[in-house]
């Protein structure tokens, strides 16, 4: 946790959001956990990662440099603010939820944008095990069918990192669920 506050003061280029589906290049001497940091429009999910009710091995999978790469789909602070405050609170205040949904957000290996728009129409199993659906809509990836990916391909020395348009839930239904 020290070395990720740390981490804040670290000066990168910023990553620069743009309409339609853009591609940044990242920091490959970086953690998903720095460059997350050092983007402002990821403060909400720094928030939830680093909050006292968040499962500390979240955090470890995307702080340090590993040789087991993840990616990491990164809602905004826009797709954060779509959810009312008080359910967003209450998602906080619960360590079950939160993790859960963290862990929904996350997907073992580095799956690039070629590779996830190869993947069109299939799911793959989150880290969580729920599973989640991958579509080409107009040249963009859409994911479980109402979120966008908006950012690319952003890497980090444990993997890379994809922004998206709203909050990934996890189906609430446990037929959904694999098993």
């Amino acid at each position: 946790m020290k070395k990720l506050l740390a981490a804040g003061a670290v000066a990168l280029t910023a990553i620069g959001l743009t309409a339609g589906t853009a591609s940044a290049a990242g920091d490959t001497t970086k953690t998903i956990a720095e460059l997350a940091i050092a983007t402002p429009e990821l403060s909400t999910l720094v928030t939830a990662v680093t909050s006292e009710n968040a499962d500390p091995a979240i955090l470890g999978a995307i702080d340090e440099c590993t040789d087991s790469p993840v990616t990491v789909f990164a809602p905004t602070n826009d797709a954060f603010a779509a959810i009312p405050a008080d359910t967003l609170n209450a998602v906080l205040a619960d360590g079950t939820t939160l993790n859960n949904i963290l862990l929904y957000h996350v997907l073992a290996g580095k799956v690039m944008a070629a590779d996830a728009i190869a993947a069109d129409g299939t799911s793959v199993t989150m880290a969580n095990g729920d599973m989640m659906s991958i579509d080409v809509v107009d040249g963009g990836v859409v994911l479980n069918g109402t979120v966008n990916v908006t950012v690319t391909d952003i890497e980090a020395c444990n993997g890379v990192v994809h922004l998206i348009d709203a909050v990934l839930m996890p189906p609430a239904d446990p037929v959904d669920r694999k098993s």
